[in-house]
């Protein structure tokens, strides 16, 4: 049985995650639109594993005697002015879900509650591979800088990236 606490604490995260998957809807969306076909593909392939990310915790809660609550979305607001611009958004937004996780880690050690701890140790991992994903993204827009010819390569190599990790995006 899941305290109040660790309750609430995970329905803040299922509307993170929820809200991750917007965010990066929105940026395939963009990218599509902008005629990038390799990297609408990889923002919709990260958008549905966000969603995947939120139906795990949703079936957690739901599983160990919790209510999960499906949240109201946001309207991401992005900063199209530059692919740079855009995958800084994304990693900065990786690094504030990394540290909502860490947050509800350390609930789950103040309530005690060893077995969702344990669960959350899988978000953990894969928080450390999402920064890593985003940061290596970004290291190739900075090699790329304003050649035309790099980004249509670097559009083309996104159809297919994985970042540094073997299972960095899965």
């Amino acid at each position: 049985m899941l305290s109040n606490t660790i309750q609430q604490a995970i329905n803040k995260q299922i509307k993170v995650e929820a809200d991750s998957s917007q965010i990066y809807l929105a940026m395939a969306s963009w990218a599509e639109v902008q005629g990038f076909e390799g990297i609408s593909a990889f923002m919709y392939k990260q958008s549905d594993e966000e969603r995947m990310h939120m139906l795990k915790l949703v079936k957690y809660a739901n599983q160990r005697g919790g209510d999960a609550k499906i949240p109201n979305v946001i309207e991401p607001v992005l900063d199209c002015s530059s692919f740079k611009a855009l995958f800084t958004q994304l990693f900065e937004h990786e690094v504030m879900v990394s540290q909502s996780i860490n947050e509800l880690v350390h609930i789950t050690l103040q309530e005690q509650d060893y077995a969702t701890h344990n669960f959350l140790q899988w978000y953990v991992s894969e928080q450390i591979e999402e920064e890593a994903t985003a940061r290596t993204i970004l290291d190739k827009i900075n090699l790329i800088g304003d050649d035309k010819g790099g980004l249509y390569l670097f559009d083309n190599d996104m159809k297919s990236f994985s970042g540094n990790q073997p299972n960095a995006v899965k």
